[in-house]
């Protein structure tokens, strides 16, 4: 049983922790052993491994929706910077080395900005949504998540769910990223665009795909604790499905635990105390 109670730190607490992790950061970039995936190709390859899409605009209580418009306006930047990239066998995909730091300079806007349980506006804001749908559409694949973080928060109630809670990946430049790393024989390839109602995405090969994959959640629960609040919890797992239609293993990949910052509609029975 996980016990989570939300933590309040001192304005210093959090200016010094966010520059000792983005220097840790860049360290690893850096001076690490890694192999990051920095080459593009303009033509896309052959087969296509997975492709999911995401609605650009929701109506979300309390957020206005200049901030939604914004966040198109962020997407489009970091879009540029990763569509198209080459993931080779033994290189890792690491989402903010390839965007960089979202800055006004380089057009981004201010956008809806998850903090602490609450919504700000701040610079860059809304590329978790980038974040979000590069991670689901990687579990359909045989590459490996190696680095993502959960939100610690549930802001906004369920609307028109279609995955599974807690299969997104929260970012934040640069200490919170999204590493996928490629320990298959094949070369892989992230492709993205938007039209006017939704983000796409692609992950291409240069194999045909000889499986396919389900994402499933197990052990969902809300639990009132002795703070007072609720918490969501729950595990992903996922399921290799070959072309004879067996599966092929069905495993554990993760569990997410998410402070509720709304009041649960509860029936009896379906949370622990």
């Amino acid at each position: 049983m996980v016990n989570i109670k939300p933590k309040r730190r001192s304005r210093l607490r959090i200016v010094f922790g966010r520059l000792f992790y983005t220097f840790s950061r860049y360290c690893e970039w850096y001076l690490g052993g890694k192999r990051y995936a920095i080459k593009f190709c303009c033509k896309a390859l052959e087969h296509r491994s997975f492709e999911h899409k995401t609605p650009l605009l929701r109506q979300l209580k309390n957020v206005d929706m200049w901030m939604q418009h914004n966040k198109i306006i962020n997407l489009g930047i970091a879009i540029k910077k990763i569509d198209k990239v080459i993931l080779r066998p033994g290189e890792t995909f690491s989402y903010w080395r390839l965007i960089g730091r979202p800055m006004e300079k380089k057009g981004y806007k201010e956008g809806m900005v998850l903090f602490y349980g609450g919504f700000a506006a701040g610079i860059g804001g809304g590329l978790c949504q980038l974040s979000n749908l590069i991670y689901w559409m990687t579990l359909h694949t045989p590459l490996t998540v190696t680095e993502r973080y959960r939100h610690s928060f549930d802001v906004f109630p369920d609307s028109n769910r279609t995955q599974p809670f807690g299969s997104g990946a929260t970012c934040v430049y640069n200490y919170r990223d999204l590493q996928i790393y490629n320990d298959t024989d094949d070369t892989y390839q992230l492709c993205l665009y938007m039209d006017q109602d939704y983000l796409y995405g692609e992950w291409r090969s240069t194999s045909k795909p000889m499986s396919k994959y389900e994402v499933y959640e197990k052990e969902h629960r809300i639990t009132h604790e002795v703070w007072g609040g609720y918490v969501r919890h729950n595990t992903l797992h996922r399921r290799e499905i070959g072309a004879d239609g067996n599966v092929l293993t069905d495993e554990y990949l993760t569990e997410n635990h998410a402070i509720m910052m709304y009041q649960p509609f509860l029936s009896e029975g379906t949370y622990d105390t």
